[in-house]
């Protein structure tokens, strides 16, 4: 029944084996196929990919399994037709041995293909279960690496949303910080302009400051011309005082010399007098006078017999002799003389005495020269010149108190701008430190918020980095899927 079966549908088997083959060629591309797929795909088409693989090999081993069956199935019934009709046809009709003997050699040669079929069919299907277990073997360690690759992913998503919020509270604190930076620049300029106008007002009380040390320099240099100009009234209050001592020592001078010249106009006279009374005397015998006599000395020599007759001045004067004879009277009168000569002698000693004094002292010999010569008009022309001297000196004195009057109100009034421009400069310092402080401490903030913004620029950008390389990964395993 075997070889009816194979003599009549040798074509059955050989379509069974090609498609045997055929199944196996395209079972083994497939698989390897999916292999080459599974080592590059992501998570997701991974088990996409094992999922339908499975259906296929599931499908490809069922219509294995069930073709062979069916095609046994459909070899048989031609079969039992062929040898029911060969069995009706045995009663019937003679067979050829010649053509019996072809078709066993056919049957034969059939058998043998057959057997070659069945194992290369039993080696696909061992090699197909091998390729099986590998590929269920490389589905689990998939569906493994799925699923770390699920969870890395989960946990990527996670830090991706965690460094978005990162992201967004840096992004805002540097927003805040921006804002602040931007408030401290308003700060920093309205400070700046502050300082400006402080420095311009420092700048101003610097020069009133100058302008009150050249006050102050003016004002001592005033002081001195004040010391000096004072220095120089006690000077001229002195030569004042000496000239109105000086004035008053040539006024009692000019007494003196006024009561000497008084006297010496009195002894002139009265020397005339006597002269003329010896003269008179002389002619009537009273006294003879001889021509050598030094000094006016008279020896008075009586003249017996004489006739002596005299004038009734001469009578007095001879009267104011005293009593007793002529002789007596004439020596007294002469001794009166004497003594008057002397001490015009001695006045004329102490004039020039006076006058060396007064020409060591001032050369004021040319006045002192007209005084002992008499000139009134001289002593009141020196008068007039010491008076006007006196008037010119008093004024320059009142000038002279007047200037320090003035100068002791600008003293006063300086010194209260230079203790208005002290206070002011004080004050001044003290804004100045201030503001150099509150600068120091808005520069140090400064520096600190942009320290800040340099970290907080850094660190975003380092996660603006690990997103962008982030969202490579996922377009890379996206392109790949």
């Amino acid at each position: 029944m075997v070889s009816s079966s194979v003599v009549f549908h040798p074509s059955a088997y050989l379509l069974k084996s090609s498609d045997f083959s055929d199944q196996s060629e395209t079972a083994a591309d497939y698989f390897s196929r999916s292999n080459r797929r599974g080592s590059i795909v992501s998570d997701t088409d991974d088990g996409q990919g094992l999922n339908s693989l499975e259906e296929k090999s599931e499908k490809s081993h069922s219509e294995i399994f069930s073709r062979p069956s069916s095609r046994n199935s459909i070899s048989v019934t031609p079969l039992s037709g062929n040898s029911s009709r060969r069995g009706s046809g045995d009663g019937s009709i003679l067979v050829d041995p010649d053509a019996s003997l072809s078709e066993l050699r056919d049957i034969y040669d059939l058998k043998d293909q057959i057997h070659d079929v069945e194992g290369r069919y039993m080696q696909g299907l061992k090699e197909l279960k091998d390729s099986l277990a590998e590929v269920e073997e490389k589905y689990k360690k998939a569906m493994v690496s799925n699923a770390q690759l699920d969870n890395e992913k989960n946990n990527l998503v996670y830090q991706v949303d965690t460094l978005k919020d990162v992201i967004e509270e840096k992004e805002e604190q540097i927003a805040e910080f921006y804002r602040e930076n931007e408030e401290k620049s308003k700060e920093l300029e309205r400070q700046k302009h502050t300082c400006n106008v402080l420095q311009h007002k420092l700048d101003e009380l610097k020069e009133g400051l100058r302008q009150r040390d050249e006050l102050i320099e003016e004002n001592q240099r005033m002081q001195e011309n004040i010391d000096s100009i004072t220095k120089e009234v006690f000077d001229l209050q002195e030569t004042i005082n000496w000239k109105d001592k000086k004035i008053g020592a040539l006024e009692r001078q000019k007494d003196y010399f006024d009561c000497i010249k008084n006297e010496r106009d009195e002894l002139r006279e009265e020397l005339a007098d006597l002269k003329e009374t010896m003269k008179r005397g002389e002619k009537h015998g009273l006294v003879i006078i001889p021509d050598g006599t030094p000094n006016g000395d008279v020896n008075h020599e009586s003249v017996v017999g004489a006739i002596t007759v005299v004038s009734q001045e001469a009578a007095q004067v001879l009267e104011s002799a005293g009593e007793g004879p002529l002789d007596i009277r004439l020596r007294k009168l002469a001794g009166e003389k004497e003594e008057l000569l002397s001490q015009v002698r001695k006045l004329k000693m102490q004039l020039e005495e006076e006058r060396q004094k007064y020409s060591k002292s001032d050369g004021m010999n040319p006045d002192i020269i007209g005084l002992e010569n008499g000139s009134d008009l001289q002593l009141i022309e020196l008068q007039r010149d010491a008076n006007r001297q006196i008037s010119e000196y008093k004024f320059k004195l009142s000038k002279a108190e007047q200037d320090i009057t003035t100068l002791e109100q600008n003293i006063g009034r300086l010194e209260g701008q230079v203790a208005r421009y002290k206070n002011a400069a004080e004050n001044a310092e003290k804004v100045e430190d201030e503001l150099k402080a509150e600068k120091r401490k808005l520069q140090r903030e400064l520096r600190t918020a942009l320290d800040k913004i340099e970290e907080m620029e850094m660190t975003n950008s380092h996660l603006m980095k690990r997103l962008e390389k982030m969202k490579a990964n996922r377009t890379a395993l996206l392109s790949q899927q």
